[in-house]
């Protein structure tokens, strides 16, 4: 009995703090005023064409998985967070060293954002209890070197686990790989190798009844969640938590940042101002989106969102059926790295580009170089600055330049790479691109030319 009830008064005491720690945390910052190029009234004037759409947000936060916008509601839905948490107490009961990911595009680029954010990029190499791969393309060479190093764990007697993410069940490339993890599997596990296999699938899909006949673990994708939406679902949660990100503190991030982009006020609004400028731009000839990161941990961030808004605006016709080619065309830069490489064309080249800045306003470590080093004379003013202040001042200097050559930007500041901090951002992003699909007057949900490749490649295959 008293362990029961130290057991409870721990899980009081945490559960205490933790809410402490969400009512005093900060929130992400988007500014713009200075550097954007358009004024707050050309703001408030396309805020205008957004107020049915941002109804209608808000009207999809209360109305469960039902509609496109069901993607909003992951974040506050108990029964997903449940049964992730169930499968994850039963698998890492197998103490698993490996954990192999098999998916690609949505069914794995949110996972991996969250991952090196949280977890850093150098993850692996930090000799973690259970180290992840991911298994996405079909490139021979790598998925060779990803099955030789899981096969060298089972020799030694170690397990592996292996989940498959595919919503349709039927990803051409998800499919394949799934195919020779699970005959490695069942070369070592011959008997049990099911218990190593997690499924993450829609429930009308084939992979779902093949995992009940096989007795495959299953985590289900609401039916109204795509790909790109889905990284509060069990596509991103049962692996992040295997990895030890906290993703109650993911989703608590999430669902804090609904009420904010839902507001009508559209200064006060950073989804529909991220909108509104992209969309101004855009059609002013700015049809490159550029992400500037500063953080190496969050490159996959920019490739996840790259996603985002590729397929989400990025279509061929309108809503009402009319040919319009719609687009903006993402791409990602590293601070201070990419200044070494494409800075000459971002301050000198075509006034089409658009920038996001991207940073962290604190860091996990902290680097100081020392005051009289070995190079003291090469660089001068870099001694005794911490790592910090040099990528501040790079950043600032930066900055400096695009205003002064007119070159438009906003800036997004991430307080920490914290999972609340990260769980903001990635949902600000999807229903900023709900808000600009509305202006482009596309569907952000659908990726009908997508298929195409598919059901080519599926012929050519077929053929021979």
């Amino acid at each position: 009995m008293q362990t029961i009830h130290s057991s409870l008064f721990y899980y009081i005491i945490i559960s205490f703090f933790t809410k402490v720690f969400l009512l005093l945390a900060k929130t992400i910052s988007f500014s713009f005023k200075d550097s954007c190029g358009i004024s707050e009234s050309q703001i408030l004037s396309y805020g205008k064409k957004l107020r049915t759409e941002i109804r209608n947000i808000s009207k999809a936060s209360k109305s469960g998985f039902d509609t496109d916008y069901a993607s909003i509601n992951l974040p506050s839905d108990k029964k997903i967070l449940e049964a992730v948490e169930r499968a994850v107490s039963e698998k890492k009961k197998l103490k698993p060293a490996i954990l192999v990911v098999v998916g690609i595009g949505g069914s794995n680029l949110g996972t991996i954002a969250v991952h090196h954010a949280v977890n850093g990029v150098n993850y692996n190499e930090s000799d973690p209890k259970l180290k992840v791969y991911f298994a996405d393309t079909v490139d021979s060479d790598n998925i060779s070197s990803i099955l030789a190093i899981c096969e060298k764990a089972l020799k030694s007697g170690q397990n592996i686990l292996v989940n498959a993410v595919t919503k349709s069940g039927s990803t051409m490339e998800t499919v394949a790989n799934l195919e020779v993890f699970v005959k490695l599997l069942k070369k070592y596990k011959k008997k049990d190798y099911a218990r190593h296999v997690v499924a993450t699938t829609g429930r009308r899909s084939k992979l779902w009844d093949y995992s009940i006949g096989r007795n495959l673990t299953l985590l289900e994708v609401p039916e109204n969640v795509g790909g790109r939406y889905s990284v509060f679902s069990p596509v991103g949660l049962f692996p992040l938590a295997m990895l030890g990100v906290k993703v109650k503190n993911l989703l608590a991030g999430a669902a804090s940042m609904i009420k904010p982009c839902a507001s009508q006020n559209i200064l006060k609004n950073p989804a529909a101002l991220s909108a509104i400028l992209l969309y101004k731009h855009s059609t002013s000839g700015k049809n490159i989106n550029d992400n500037f990161i500063f953080s190496h941990d969050l490159e996959s961030f920019g490739m996840w969102y790259r996603q985002l808004m590729g397929e989400s605006i990025g279509k061929e016709k309108d809503r009402r059926g009319r040919k319009i080619n719609a687009g903006i065309t993402p791409t990602v830069s590293i601070g201070s790295t990419d200044l070494h490489s494409m800075a000459q064309l971002y301050l000198a080249g075509p006034y089409d580009k658009y920038t996001a800045f991207l940073r962290v306003g604190a860091t996990r470590e902290k680097v100081v170089l020392p005051k009289k080093g070995e190079f003291e004379n090469l660089a001068p003013q870099v001694e005794g600055k911490s790592f910090t202040q040099l990528m501040d001042a790079v950043l600032s200097g930066v900055q400096a330049s695009f205003r002064k050559n007119r070159r438009p930007y906003a800036e997004i500041i991430l307080p920490e790479k914290t999972e609340y901090y990260v769980g903001q951002l990635m949902q600000m992003k999807m229903i900023e691109m709900m808000y600009l699909a509305h202006l482009l007057n596309v569907n952000p949900f659908d990726q009908p030319k997508v298929e195409s490749y598919k059901l080519e490649a599926r012929r050519l295959l077929a053929k021979n």
